[in-house]
């Protein structure tokens, strides 16, 4: 007979083991990509966004059910990279909640709990789209509900679950319409497939060829400061004035009569009289908090009354300081990893200096881009700190989170220049309790034509709107070489020919990388414009510039052209036309 009930050593596995599967299969995964692009990454994304939550799952591990799921869930919330990470991480938050307080769960709490996922996944998308793994996970969800109520064991509702999974994947083309266009199923719906199989190996003893190995973490993304060299140098060991980075963890007891009631708004005002950078992250048992405080003693005697004291890390930034100044008379470098520039957090003089006694600057901004070229044009334009990162590599919403938190500005602008990073840059905007306003730009010329819009002396709601809009004028225009033949909106596609994208849809294949552009370039222009900007990336020469130069000219003769290096990998042109 099989399992009618699973524990936390039950579920860790299951866990381990569809990750595993997910690894060996992430490449598989990306080549479902829609389109034939050289970065497509769904796979890579998750299988990240996994790796973060059974790292913290091994750390964390549990008999107990509740707590593993939890560990889990925390691990994938702050590793998720991407749409398809978010949505995972959502999927599995919403389960972990449902089944919080259970030491073991049966088919109808597994059930239920995968329900629950669902439910919090769809809420977090502002516009969910059918035919994706939101599809597949519902459909699977809901046949799962149905079959608990007449079937008790856990691995047959699994094997149910996966099924009915599979079967939702191989409907979605039917659901998308491009996805029918390409001739593959959904690459995220895919991935979570591979889980979900991942899950039924665990209950049913099969093995795998190879045990999963956790991969070390991902170094962390490199920020780069407006000012690199002088940002430290500007500012006084003793000007850091809330010097103790204190984390640390509260582990409720309710049925402890020593334990005070958490009132979270009350316990951060306390915090922040003598503190900034504070976050506060609550989640049933267990509160994780961060604070930049002069008094360590006076945080923690707050603290203990709400419950135990665990993994506490403190860390003096007035030290961390002096190391840094000495380490840049050493190497005279320009980049700071972005724990670095977390331990700058706090400083009453961050990037922006303060003015007229303001202890904040009144606006920071961050913005996502690859290529040297292209984070230059970011920081010759006032933001603050530039995740490297694009298709190739999604920052995490850990990643934009500490990124928050290491600057010292009343209100921060997140510039995510990439559609498949907005989801994570909106759930760490939801993570910390700074103000913070994500503009949604899906496109390097959209981040820059919204920074440019930025005004200092006007209102985080005026400057949204005027943000917003600068985004929305601009046409964007990308060119790179093709992966596989397809076809996809009546272009026919070929292996390793250039292929131009006009914002998402793709307008021309071509041989040579000069027809491509002036293909695209032509799209581009059919309603006219004032100015072209051609940012040259990596696989670009001075022939093809000057020659696609020449072109524009004689073709536009009114339009001004502004050639900037960008230094992108993958794409050796990427054009914005206003």
């Amino acid at each position: 007979m099989g399992k009618r009930a699973i524990n936390g050593s039950d579920f860790a596995q299951m866990a381990l083991l569809g990750a595993d599967l997910l690894k060996r299969n992430a490449e598989m995964v990306n080549a479902l990509n829609v389109f034939p692009v050289p970065d497509g990454d769904t796979g890579t994304n998750m299988n990240l966004t996994m790796t973060s939550g059974i790292t913290e799952l091994k750390i964390k591990q549990s008999e107990h059910l509740g707590k593993t799921a939890e560990a889990l869930s925390k691990g994938l919330l702050m590793g998720a990279r991407g749409n398809s990470g978010v949505i995972l991480s959502q999927l599995f938050r919403g389960f972990s909640k449902s089944l919080a307080n259970l030491e073991q769960a049966t088919a109808m709490d597994i059930a239920a709990a995968l329900q629950h996922g669902v439910d919090m996944a769809y809420k977090a998308v502002v516009k969910p789209v059918e035919g994706t793994i939101l599809t597949v996970a519902k459909e699977a969800a809901r046949h799962a509900v149905q079959f608990a109520r007449r079937n008790t064991e856990v691995l047959e509702l699994m094997e149910e679950v996966l099924f009915r999974a599979n079967e939702a994947l191989q409907k979605t083309p039917d659901l998308l319409p491009v996805l029918k266009q390409v001739g593959v199923v959904d690459s995220g719906g895919q991935g979570l497939v591979f889980i979900y199989e991942g899950f039924v190996q665990s209950l049913s003893g099969s093995k795998v060829e190879q045990p999963y190995e956790i991969s070390s973490a991902p170094a962390p993304v490199a920020v780069k400061h407006a000012e690199p060299s002088s940002a430290q140098a500007k500012l006084e060991t003793l000007d850091i004035e809330f010097f103790y980075d204190m984390e640390f963890f509260i582990k409720r007891n309710v049925s402890e009569n020593s334990v005070a009631v958490f009132d979270e708004s009350a316990y951060k005002k306390a915090l922040s009289k003598d503190g900034d950078s504070i976050l506060v992250i609550t989640d049933d048992d267990i509160i994780k908090v961060h604070v930049h405080s002069r008094k360590p003693g006076d945080v923690f005697n707050l603290s203990v009354q709400y419950g135990e004291l665990t993994d506490i890390h403190i860390l003096n930034m007035r030290e961390q300081h002096r190391e840094l100044l000495l380490e840049e008379e050493n190497s005279h470098s320009s980049e700071v990893n972005l724990a670095s520039a977390e331990l700058l957090a706090g400083q009453a003089t961050h990037n922006r200096p303060a003015e007229h006694g303001f202890e904040h600057a009144p606006y920071a901004m961050i913005a996502v881009a690859l290529g040297e070229g292209v984070a230059e044009l970011f920081r010759s334009s006032d933001v603050d700190i530039v995740l490297s990162g694009g298709q190739t590599m999604n920052p995490s919403t850990e990643d934009f989170v500490k990124a928050i938190e290491s600057l010292s500005a009343e209100h921060i602008f997140i510039f995510p220049n990439n559609s498949n990073i907005i989801l994570a840059a909106e759930q760490a905007a939801q993570l910390t309790e700074r103000p913070v306003t994500v503009i949604p730009t899906k496109t390097i010329p959209q981040g820059i034509a919204a920074v440019l819009a930025f005004k200092e002396d006007e209102t985080p709601e005026r400057n949204q709107e005027w943000m917003v809009s600068a985004a929305s004028s601009v046409i964007s225009g990308q060119v790179t070489k093709a992966v596989r033949d397809t076809s996809i909106d009546g272009v026919q596609i070929t292996e390793g020919h250039y292929i131009g994208l006009k914002e998402k849809s793709i307008v021309t294949s071509q041989s040579e990388l000069l027809d491509a552009c002036q293909e695209l370039l032509a799209s581009m222009l059919e309603d006219e414009g004032d100015i072209v900007t051609v940012l040259t990336g990596e696989g670009a020469t001075d022939e093809i510039t000057s020659a696609l130069c020449q072109w524009i000219n004689e073709h536009y003769a009114d339009l001004e052209i502004d050639l900037q290096y960008g230094g992108q990998p993958l794409y050796p042109y990427v054009f914005a036309v206003e």
